[in-house]
This record gives structure tokens, sequence and C-alpha cells, in this order.
């Protein structure tokens, strides 16, 4: 005979029953705050009067430095010579190198001009179809990548192949083909090692701000590696003017937030809900580190994706943070 012990124990409520399609949304999802931080502390452009203060300030200071370290040496050349020949020569030193970093951070921008320049010759070209502008055009993107040694055997093909081409976009095509393809597979790893970076970062680092700090880095140095490997060597000031352009876009297009499928491929859905909230911040802004880096390689690429594959952005995140904490129970 069962005992009445073993029976489950049934309590009937009086009243109406409860409906769970009545209960209120769940509103602490991981949201990617540090994420979203960063991008807008990026994209945010100075005011006219922060632009003039700044302009005023480091022009009123250069010029102060420059009179006391002058006043010094000439002083110093007269108390003890030779104390201040050795001032005069470290100075004068100090005034070349800051010549050779204004020499490079010219050539910086004049670099990303040039890929500018390429991306938008490309696009009259495709809407024009003219075959001696593409052939110009493609004569322009080999000598931007003359000196690279891994894209070698790519222009080797590219010479022997282009003769036989007499369509533009066909054209345009096989140079992308033989020339960004090994590009675009190292700027994949590039972004995916940065996902992977911010997301580890922001999950196990504490601190309010030192999380938006780590992935407002971690992207500046993505958008500058993936700058370097299509071509557009950047300095600082360059580097900085990229990542306002890609995150303003982001920002401006609402692509720095988080959707279903962001959410979906960072975490596998269900999966999320079985991780802390911290973790589930850290893959997060992983994601969204990921998409960033497919916008910087959409502004840092010579030519359009035609020939080629776009990467997406699922897949990308799926694979950069598959695997990167333990989601079992």
């Amino acid at each position: 005979m069962t005992d009445p012990r073993d029976r489950p124990l049934l309590i009937e409520l009086e009243g109406e029953g409860i409906n769970p399609a009545d209960a209120p949304p769940i509103d602490d999802l991981p949201e990617g705050r540090a994420m979203r931080q960063a991008a807008a502390l990026a994209a945010r452009r100075p005011s006219v009067l922060a632009r003039l203060f700044w302009t005023g300030a480091v022009g009123f200071v250069g010029i102060v430095a420059s009179v006391a370290a002058w006043d010094f040496v000439m002083s110093l050349l007269q108390r003890v010579p030779v104390l201040g020949a050795v001032a005069g020569a470290l100075l004068a030193v100090l005034a070349v190198a800051a010549l050779a970093l204004a020499l490079r951070e010219a050539a910086a921008f004049a670099r990303l001009r040039r890929i500018d320049e390429l991306r938008l010759e490309a696009d009259a070209v495709l809407a024009s179809g003219d075959l001696a502008q593409a052939r110009r055009l493609v004569a322009r993107l080999d000598g931007l990548y003359a000196g690279r040694e891994d894209l070698a055997r790519g222009r080797q093909r590219l010479a022997e192949r282009q003769p036989d081409v007499f369509d533009a976009p066909a054209l345009l095509e096989l140079a992308e083909a033989e020339l960004l393809a090994p590009l675009d597979a190292a700027a994949r790893i590039e972004v995916e090692a940065a996902a992977r970076q911010v997301a580890a970062v922001t999950a196990f680092v504490p601190l309010a701000l030192a999380d938006v700090l780590a992935a407002l880095l971690a992207n500046l140095r993505m958008i500058r590696r993936l700058a370097e490997l299509y071509g557009g060597r950047t300095g600082t000031l360059g580097s900085w003017r990229l990542a306002r352009s890609v995150m303003t876009h982001l920002v401006a297009t609402g692509a720095v937030a988080v959707g279903d499928d962001l959410i979906g491929a960072a975490a596998g859905g269900g999966v999320l809900a079985k991780l802390s909230r911290r973790f589930g911040e850290g893959l997060v802004n992983g994601a969204l580190t990921a998409r960033v880096g497919l916008a910087a390689i959409e502004v840092c690429r010579p030519l359009p994706f035609r020939a080629l594959p776009r990467p997406r952005t699922t897949a990308l995140v799926s694979r950069a943070l598959t695997g990167l904490f333990n989601t079992r129970d």
C-alpha cells in the first residue's frame, strides 16, 4: 500500500489563477555598458569653444616651454659651458624628434586620404564601367601594396591575369580577390582577438571606469591594426580620427546597441540566463567590439566587397567568443 506521504501535495489557491504572460519583462539583461560608453566617448566631437580652448592652451604652453628651454640653455652656457652645450644638444635632438613626429602624422593622414580616394574611385568605376579608369585604379592599388612581401604572389597573379580582363567590374573583382583576400582573413583574426580581449577584461574587471577605458583602448588598438593591415599606416592623431569616424558611424546608425542577434551569437540563447550578469556583460561587450571591427574593415578597405563575401557579425562573434567562458552549470 502506498504511503500517503509519498503522494504529491496539491495546494488550491482561491481567486483567479496567475497568468505567466502578465509577469513584467526582465530588464536586467546585459547591455554592453562598457562598449556603449566607450563608443559614445570616441564618437563625441568637441565643441567649437573646446577646440578653441585647447588650441590656445597647447599653443601658449608650447611657446612658454620653448622660451623657457632656450633661456635655460643660454644661461647654462654662460655659467657652465660644458653642461650648456650638452643641454643645447639635447634640445636640438628634442626639436628634431618633434619635427619627425609631425611629419609622420602628416604622412599618416595622407595615406588615409589615399585609401579614401581609392574607395571613392572604385565606386565611380563600378557606376560608370570605364575600363581605362579601372586599370588606373588597379595600378594605384598595386602601388599601394608594392612593398608588401605577403602580397607578392597576389600581385604577380594580378599582373599575369589583368591583360585578359576587359570588363571594369570584373577587373576590380580580380584585384579584390588577389590582393585583399589574405588581408581580409588577417583582419578577421584581429577583430576576433580584440573581441575576446574586451569580453575577458570587462567580465573580470569589477571597476566601473576601468572596463570602459580597457574597452576604448582595445578598440583603438584594433582599429589602428586594421588600418595598418590594409595599408593605411596611422599615427596617434590619425588613429583617433579614424576611430572617431568609425564610432560616429556606428552611433549614428544605432549599430552600437544590443540586438537579439548579438545576444544569441554571443551566448547561445538560453545559456545567457545561466551566466552571471558580469559574464553576460563581457560577452555582449565582446560582440559589440566585433561589430566595431567589421565597421572598421569597411572604412579601412580600399575596395568595396564584391568578389569576396562580406564578413557577418554573427558568424564572427560565434568564432570569437565560443568557449571563452565555461557556461556549464
